[in-house]
């Protein structure tokens, strides 16, 4: 900025006058020779250099006096408005009643702050920053006023295309059919969308965002600190969020991409201090995975119809094998007796019996060459909640015709077991149907089945239990003999289900048991080693 001096002050009209007014107030009635206090030249200098618009005005707001910046910002020269009321720089768009309050408060002896609407001597609006104090005299009367503006047009824009940008951005988010949430590095939701806060009361989660990044790290592991850590996003990770009640369960596809922010605070003024957050779009994806699902079932139906087919074949000539070997061995303990007497009156019954055990071997071996074997099927990592998820989709038509209320009790995340998707279905499905028909043979009002899974450092537990009539103590032992049954329809009717359950549970290192403190039905608990993985090789 130009030097002024004391010269181009006093080449103003009037501006003496002005100053020698003022400047005892200041400095002291010997103000210009006072070698105490400030100079009354540095004064001057001062406020002529200040990078600030100064005006000093009398009571009605007649211009006395302008500086340089004065000059600079308003586009006015001394001349053109010394004299003029301060009125000249309004724009007239400046609402009246801003107007209003600034004579009100500085009539008062107040200083007033604000912003007006100028003009510049061009004719180009600008927007100042102004501030106006009362000036008193040793009486305390008011005997002028001083003004001070900033044109702060630039910076007020500036500050507009933010908010804008920020609305604008606001807007676009909102409008998204897709939940977004972005996360600060202590997990904390910085900013959502309207479709991100429907998922607070849909899923029934305080704040859905930490359970989905509950589930991410859990599912990627080491995966997450390197991505994170080099800045690199992830997409399709897809998890299904179990229904409480009944509510379905539903779908949802996450994806997510970090970015680097420099912190705007007074403390990261002089060092490059920056913050990382998280992008995180949540997609409901339940619609497409029920039509999958929905293929899968009926795919999951042909498989089990079929193994089902392969199954009741086998039970009925393991059946049949079964009822022919109890008079077997009764002809083979005739037949040892009359051996051992060595008596010929009875060595043509004794032949006779023999032809009858070899009759009767022979049938039971051709039996035996004709049960369907049981196909093997792959051993993988599998998570029993999506295994029951199954069986129930599988059953839910039996639930639907006895008017059964399923209470189905996750645990997630649950920790995977080894095992064969098919062989553990066919065993929570034969042990569901058990829990349907004892329900369905209960006189009790509340019928009702309850599926839950639970897990510790070692063990995936799955626990069936129903409000059926349950199974007596000394009768626990027997339910897993073949074609030992329960039923109530007689007993001769008689089945291999549980035998098979057994079978698959002991296939999968496992341990199934009847509950001796459940009293109110029925309850199945069932637990699996833990598949742990180590050095990339399965255990």
């Amino acid at each position: 900025m130009k030097k002024t001096s004391l010269r181009f002050l006093q080449a103003h009209t009037n501006m003496t006058s002005i100053i020698d007014e003022l400047a005892p107030d200041v400095f002291g009635e010997d103000y210009k020779n006072n070698a105490d206090g400030m100079p009354y030249n540095l004064f001057v200098e001062t406020v002529e250099q200040v990078p600030i618009a100064i005006s000093i005005t009398d009571k009605k707001a007649k211009i006395l006096y302008v500086n340089e910046e004065f000059c600079r910002v308003t586009g006015y020269q001394p001349a053109d408005v010394l004299g003029k009321n301060e009125s000249l720089l309004s724009d007239k768009s400046t609402p009246r009643n801003v107007y209003y309050d600034l004579w009100h408060t500085i009539s008062k002896k107040k200083v007033w702050r604000g912003k007006l609407c100028n003009r510049h001597k061009s004719g180009q609006r600008y927007l100042a920053d102004l501030t106006i104090a009362p000036m008193l005299n040793e009486q305390g009367t008011i005997t002028h006023y001083i003004g001070m503006h900033r044109n702060i047009t630039q910076s007020h824009e500036s500050e507009k295309k933010l908010i804008n940008q920020k609305l604008l951005i606001e807007s676009v988010i909102n409008s998204s059919p897709i939940a977004m949430v972005v996360i600060d590095n202590q997990d904390k939701v910085i900013l959502d969308n309207h479709m991100y806060k429907a998922l607070v009361s849909d899923l029934d989660k305080s704040e859905p965002a930490s359970h989905f990044l509950h589930l991410l790290r859990d599912e990627m592991g080491d995966l997450w600190s390197q991505l994170q850590t080099n800045e690199q996003g992830f997409s399709n990770r897809e998890f299904r969020i179990e229904g409480k009640g009944s509510r379905r369960s539903r779908w949802f596809s996450c994806a997510g991409n970090w970015f680097i922010e420099n912190e705007v605070n007074a403390d990261a003024f002089f060092e490059n201090v920056s913050k990382q957050y998280l992008i995180l779009t949540i997609t409901d994806i339940t619609r497409q995975r029920r039509q999958m699902e929905e293929l899968h079932i009926q795919t999951l139906k042909t498989i089990m119809s079929e193994d089902e087919r392969v199954r009741s074949i086998r039970e009925t000539l393991l059946g049949a094998m079964h009822q022919i070997q109890m008079p077997m061995n009764q002809i083979r303990a005739a037949e040892q007796i009359f051996r051992h007497k060595r008596d010929d009156q009875h060595a043509g019954l004794l032949q006779s019996l023999q032809q009858i055990q070899q009759s009767g071997e022979a049938a039971i071996a051709t039996m035996q060459k004709c049960i369907p074997e049981i196909l093997q099927t792959a051993v993988i990592p599998v998570n029993l909640n999506q295994i029951l998820h199954d069986v129930l989709l599988l059953s839910d038509q039996r639930f639907s015709n006895v008017g059964l209320d399923v209470h189905w009790q996750p645990l997630s995340p649950l920790p995977h077991i080894l095992g064969s998707e098919n062989r553990l279905r066919i065993l929570f499905k034969q042990l569901i149907d058990n829990a349907i028909d004892a329900v369905s043979e209960s006189s009790r009002e509340d019928q009702r089945i309850k599926i839950s899974t639970t897990a510790d450092a070692d063990l995936v537990y799955v626990c069936i239990e129903d409000t059926g009539p349950g199974i007596p103590v000394e009768k626990r032992t027997k339910v897993f003999e073949p074609f030992y049954t329960t039923h109530t329809m007689g007993g001769n009717q008689a089945g291999m289900g549980l035998v098979i359950a057994k079978e698959i549970v002991n296939q999968h290192k496992g341990f199934i048991d009847i509950d001796p403190d459940y009293d109110q039905g029925c309850r199945f608990k069932i637990s699996f080693p833990l598949h742990k993985q180590e050095s990339g090789r399965l255990m």
